[in-house]
């Protein structure tokens, strides 16, 4: 079985793979991945949001493959140890193409769909754009409407956090780690250290600040009256105690894409997947379980 005890383990049991250039940006670009397990069941594809890297489902990932599931588990463009140079953009339809040129090379015709954080507002953009990609979809603490974190909104200010030292950048993280988790003792000094590793040097402070000046409720907001042609089967997987994405924006959602499911995690916050991995875990089996891949 599966067991990163660090997250230098974890990193190291990623893979990596070049998109040649023109098919997601205008240059080359490398992306960093895990693949693990194999596809009785089907393969599900995690997706994070900011300022995470695949890492956040490091406990997850171990019970899904435990499932019976392959899981493929991506770092976006900028984030993580996917490429971080500062020459394109990491808006949400450009994280889009890069998971769709990456299902292409890894030869997979369609994935059961996780988004948590900005990685559901591309898991919505994919189950929207791409339907016959999506087998079922789930959304999880996510980035919508035009509810955007106001502190991750301030990195995406070059002006103000350019000249500011690595320090400052790591205790603005440190205190969204503990902001966006019920369960304190899931802040553990592994998950401190893992999250805040790709950003704390000066090439990573500045792909967070340009990832976070990507943050653009317009992406958002031209997904509203789309929801409704959202054909796979949906799961809104929600921690009720976040202090960002409100469960009323989850509610919402589960009322626009049809027949979407509503599943509140009680007791639980932003950072889902380590704050409950074993019930969010649970959540996720059993609604793939329970439901086919049918589109609606």
């Amino acid at each position: 079985m599966i067991n990163w005890t660090t997250w230098e383990e974890f990193k190291s049991s990623q893979k990596e793979i070049e998109l040649p250039a023109g098919t997601v940006v205008h240059i080359p670009v490398t992306i960093r991945y895990i693949d693990a397990g194999q596809d009785f069941k089907g393969t599900i594809l995690l997706m994070h949001g900011i300022p995470t890297w695949g890492y956040l489902y490091h406990a997850v990932i171990p019970l899904l493959v435990q499932a019976g599931y392959r899981v493929i588990a991506p770092d976006f463009l900028g984030h993580g140890w996917s490429d971080r140079r500062d020459r394109f953009d990491r808006s949400f339809q450009v994280q889009a193409r890069m998971i769709i040129a990456l299902l292409d090379r890894l030869q997979l015709d369609a994935v059961d769909v996780v988004g948590h954080d900005t990685g559901g507002a591309v898991a919505l953009i994919l189950a929207i754009e791409h339907q016959t990609r999506v087998n079922r979809l789930v959304i999880t603490n996510s980035v919508c409407y035009d509810r955007f974190d106001d502190d991750m909104l301030d990195f995406g200010h070059p002006m103000r956090w350019n000249s500011r030292p690595i320090a400052d950048l790591v205790e603005a993280l440190e205190e969204s780690l503990v902001a966006g988790l019920s369960n304190r003792q899931q802040l553990t000094p592994e998950f401190r250290s893992g999250i805040i590793a790709p950003w704390a040097s000066e090439e990573g402070k500045l792909s967070l600040l340009r990832n976070a000046s990507a943050l653009n409720p317009n992406q958002t907001m031209a997904l509203i009256d789309r929801h409704n042609s959202i054909r796979a089967p949906t799961m809104i997987l929600w921690g009720v105690d976040d202090p960002w994405q409100k469960s009323e924006d989850g509610r919402q959602l589960s009322n626009e894409i049809p027949g979407a499911l509503f599943k509140p995690l009680i007791g639980t916050s932003h950072w889902v997947p380590q704050d409950a991995p074993k019930e969010f875990t649970a959540a996720l089996v059993e609604f793939l379980a329970n439901v086919t891949n049918k589109k609606i």
